[in-house]
């Protein structure tokens, strides 16, 4: 009788409460339950394993640059970087608002990585996430154009909750980019959320974006719905690379003893 309704949970595409079911079989556990507390875990294995498959392809889509998680940012006062600030974010307010996160700061200090630390949060709450940087971004939409994938591809970034534009402002926008900008811009504006890495302050994005009609148009609806983080302090790359470095020595220096 267990088998058959092994067979059947499986038929049915209920892995969740095949791996409960099956996994209380073996520990033997099943005379440990009522029957409705037997319902009722055997339901609450299948919601788990339901939730996290969604995340994981919620994940898998974003295509993120690094594997990071809100609980591994390093919070220093050197960085102003400020902890009760993100955990403000990680509950995903600002998406439900439509409302965007600035993250501007020098090269090499982090601001990718809590870009994406804050996109993997909006996935484990069921969000749609894209990360993109913003120059591969442009290249890819360019080719889009040319190949008649134009439509198709503004579509599947329009239907995304949180857009995640990675190094903005590396170099100043053609007329192409910034007609591409600002149809993103407008078709999310009021009603989805984008986060924007930069090294350049946003006081320096008009001068990126150039033209100043379109220029105006983009800032006036992004600037004024955005929360600000301003990091500082050393690139933390070359930070890693000093202390790899003295690493390297110290174990070279212990071989020749």
């Amino acid at each position: 009788m267990n088998e058959e309704t092994i067979k059947q949970m499986k038929d049915m595409k209920l892995s969740g409460m095949v791996r409960a079911f099956t996994t209380s079989l073996e520990n033997e556990q099943l005379n440990k339950y009522t029957p409705d507390e037997m319902v009722a875990f055997l339901i609450q294995s299948e919601w788990d394993d339901r939730q996290n498959r969604t995340t994981l392809r919620l994940i898998t889509n974003a295509r993120f640059r690094y594997n990071a998680s809100i609980e591994s940012l390093h919070y220093s006062n050197n960085r102003n970087l400020d902890k009760n600030q993100i955990l403000r974010y990680a509950d995903c307010s600002y998406i439900k608002t439509y409302e965007n996160i600035f993250i501007t700061g020098s090269t090499g200090i982090g601001k990718s990585y809590i870009a994406t630390a804050l996109g993997n949060q909006a996935c484990i709450l069921g969000y749609k996430v894209m990360y993109a940087n913003t120059s591969k971004l442009f290249s890819r939409l360019k080719m889009a154009k040319a190949n008649g994938l134009y439509v198709k591809e503004m579509a599947k970034i329009e239907r995304q909750d949180l857009l995640i534009l990675d190094d903005f402002g590396l170099q100043p926008l053609d007329t192409t980019n910034r007609n591409i900008l600002m149809e993103i811009i407008e078709d999310r504006h009021g009603k989805s959320a984008t986060i924007i890495t930069s090294q350049l302050p946003v006081s320096k994005w008009h001068e990126v974006i150039g033209e100043q009609t379109v220029a105006d148009a983009i800032l006036d609806r992004i600037v004024h719905s955005a929360y600000r983080i301003e990091i500082k302090g050393e690139s933390l790359r070359k930070k890693n690379e000093v202390q790899i470095n003295k690493e390297i020595i110290n174990n070279i220096s212990v071989l020749m003893l």
